[in-house]
């Protein structure tokens, strides 16, 4: 059996310009990055601006195991079946963060013979858009501590700045660290710390700006430290908006890429759903919107993380309406979720998947409080036995949802077409779909509002820490602004060892942060980190390339 990076090294792909043709773009609107990646230019979006958007498909999952679950497999699959159907679509997809590549769960890609290509470039460095994000906000973070460095005219208090430098990798050392240690020219000493760049507040940001100008603007709202007297201090006040988008000027335009068919796929920025918000960028999302008759997007994790924060963030601040919802599911997620160990998952069980499978009922009413029609795809896996499917199926019906077993990683767009049948079925039903809370409700009573609705909690307790942090924040104007809830991805709970569908707990909020440029306010639930670290044996331990510069091990 080939692996996915030898399945991609085996595909003839089209040239960019090829498949950019073919959506109708003209030769002066993008820019080349090679031969199979090319950017997108501004022209080219004002060029459409008048053109009616297609339908906007959501893809997103249950509650997966460490491994993961090929909802980024279903959504290309997904798009390259909507062709073997005769309907034009685009993927909007997120850009893999070096994190997870060589860590544990993978790239963002796809899988089998449902990926986007070129593969090892899109999963490594692509066209340096991480690159440019994580430059930027380490930009802002050396002209901070340099103001203090020279004078500290603002009266910056070095205790009280909420800025993280960042790198895209994990890297545990780095989560606590001080700085600015030898002496008073290599600056103040102070406690410092890293995220990883996909969570800092610039990636947000560069993922939700309609164009440079509101790239800029929102730069400069980011709440950077507060001064001695407890006064607010923003990257504006450092002069560094106009830096931090000089770099970014490239970065912002999304990019073009391919599927193993030939299917157009825009794929730019990448916020993780578990400590940020999980969309792929807003551009992307209309780019593709307007080239295509379907835009088939995806959020990071499950529906209790992606796509509550597609809807009540990205669709709420956007004015995006889906039109339909693809829930990916497994039956060895249902059976992990049922308390079978991640290694026995493979072998069938149907007592585990009985115990697990009310983690898919919950994600399925979860989508249909946004008043948008739901579809269960069921990822079929090798070891996946015909009475587990049928269950699953059974299942689906017991609840009011079409469902659709798809075989895309074995069988590219040929084993999904059923799905995209079915989904453009169920796309042109009326949506009512509405966020789960006001825009003039307190924070609390947001945060309040998921944790019972999504997660299925009994309530929400606050640290000392986070109560300090919610009265600075609502001083700071903040209850306008939805919130954007950090927590494990591996269980409905804040609790990652609370699997399938937990009841009788309460979520932990240990502190919060206003993202007043991105326009969200971050709560941190349980022990969420925003700096992973490396397993014990990392996939980058696999990983090589020979004297020709061929990879391999990538997955």
């Amino acid at each position: 059996m080939l692996t996915d990076i030898e399945i991609a090294q085996q595909a003839h792909p089209k040239p960019i310009a090829q498949v950019a043709s073919g959506l109708g773009i003209h030769e002066d609107e993008f820019e080349l990055y090679g031969r199979y990646k090319a950017k997108l230019s501004d022209s080219l979006y004002k060029r459409l601006s008048g053109k009616k958007d297609g339908k906007l498909i959501l893809v997103t999952a249950i509650n997966p195991t460490p491994a993961g679950e090929g909802k980024t497999t279903v959504s290309i699959g997904l798009a390259e079946a909507m062709a073997k159907i005769g309907k034009k679509a685009v993927l909007a997809l997120r850009e893999p963060s070096l994190g997870p590549v060589f860590g544990v769960k993978g790239g963002a890609a796809g899988g089998g013979y449902a990926q986007v290509l070129p593969m090892e470039e899109i999963n490594l460095h692509f066209t340096g858009d991480f690159h440019a994000i994580t430059s930027a906000n380490n930009l802002l973070c050396a002209m901070l501590d340099n103001h203090i460095q020279h004078g500290n005219e603002l009266g910056i208090d070095p205790g009280r700045i909420l800025l993280p430098r960042c790198m895209d990798m994990n890297d545990r050392q780095l989560r606590s660290i001080v700085s600015g240690l030898g002496g008073k020219a290599n600056g103040t000493p102070r406690e410092d710390s890293f995220c990883i760049s996909v969570a800092t507040e610039v990636m947000a940001i560069f993922c939700l700006a309609s164009d440079i100008s509101d790239l800029k603007r929102r730069l400069g709202k980011i709440l950077v430290a507060y001064t001695y007297s407890g006064k607010p201090v923003y990257a504006h006040d450092l002069k560094a908006e106009g830096a931090m988008a000089a770099l970014l000027k490239d970065a912002i335009k999304p990019n073009l890429a391919q599927t193993l068919e030939g299917t157009p796929a825009i794929i730019h920025g990448g916020p993780f759903a578990n400590i940020a918000h999980g969309c792929n960028s807003l551009r992307a999302t209309r780019f593709a919107l307007k080239l295509g008759d379907y835009c088939i997007t995806e959020a990071g994790f499950g529906s209790d993380l992606g796509a509550e924060k597609f809807m009540d963030i990205k669709c709420r601040l956007a004015g995006l309406k889906p039109d339909a919802a693809v829930l990916v599911a497994t039956a060895r997620a249902l059976k992990y979720n049922g308390g079978v160990p991640k290694t026995e998952t493979s072998k069938e069980n149907i007592e585990a998947l009985k115990n697990g499978i009310s983690n898919l009922g919950a994600h399925i009413e979860n989508l249909k409080k946004f008043g948008v029609p739901v579809i269960v795809a069921i990822n079929r896996f090798a070891g996946d036995s015909d009475k587990e499917l049928g269950y699953i199926t059974e299942y689906c019906g017991s609840h009011g949802v079409q469902c659709s077993i798809c075989d895309v990683f074995s069988k590219g767009g040929n084993g999904g077409t059923d799905l995209a049948e079915k989904v453009c079925r169920i796309a042109g039903q009326l949506s009512d779909f509405h966020v789960l809370y006001p825009d003039n409700a307190p924070i609390a009573d947001k945060i309040e509002t998921v944790c019972r609705e999504i997660y299925g909690a009994d309530g929400v307790d606050y640290t000392a820490k986070a109560r300090k942090a919610l009265k600075e924040i609502e001083t700071l104007g903040g209850n306008s602004l939805p919130v954007c809830i950090a927590k494990t991805q591996y269980s409905l709970s804040d609790n990652p060892k609370l699997l399938g569908r937990p009841k009788g707990f309460r979520i932990t909020i240990r502190d919060l942060r206003i993202n007043s440029g991105a326009g969200f306010v971050v709560a941190y639930a349980g022990n969420i980190l925003t700096m992973p670290g490396l397993p014990k044996h990392p996939a980058a331990e696999n990983i090589d390339v020979d004297e020709n510069g061929r990879i391999t091990g990538l997955f």
